[in-house]
């Protein structure tokens, strides 16, 4: 697997975080990442997220989201996934990049999903045509994960 790197912008193009992952396969349209969760632990509505989670990432270029798979660093046990509502990646060279939107899915293992920082979507300065694909964005996730329970991206 090589190395890529993750890059997160805002909606004014300006770098808000960076970190490495593994590339895992690719085609013309989505890369899939592994990547660890570098930060200190935490509690994240409910789900206790440890330094050393491994995340699965499909970043894709056609669609205005990315959807990440966690996994308990000790156990394996899938923790859920959390799915940004982000502008289409490009991909440049052993890079990805993406402009982040705010808002968010966290979807949990027994299928029950929560919508995060609506308050500050709504607060974005971006074109209506953003907004729109956005909430389209939003609500396809909410019935992908409604109709496919058992919804994986680790092989």
């Amino acid at each position: 697997m090589r190395e890529i790197t993750i890059i997160k912008l805002n909606t004014n193009g300006e770098e808000v975080w960076r970190y490495e992952g593994r590339k895992i396969k690719q085609d013309q349209r989505s890369i899939l990442v592994e990547a660890f969760f570098n930060r200190s632990d935490l509690i994240f509505h409910g789900i206790c997220l440890k330094q050393g989670d491994r995340f699965i990432e499909l970043y894709l270029n056609d669609r205005w989201y990315n959807i990440f798979e966690i996994y308990d660093r000790d156990d394996q046990g899938l923790k859920g996934w959390y799915c940004n509502i982000a502008s289409p990646c490009w991909f440049k060279d052993d890079q990805i990049l993406y402009m982040d939107l705010a808002l968010d899915l966290l979807v949990y293992p027994n299928g029950d999903q929560l919508v995060l920082d609506e308050d500050e979507f709504a607060a974005l300065d971006i074109e209506e045509g953003q907004k729109k694909c956005a909430l389209s964005a939003l609500a396809e996730l909410q019935k992908v994960f409604r109709n496919s329970p058992s919804f994986r991206l680790a092989e």
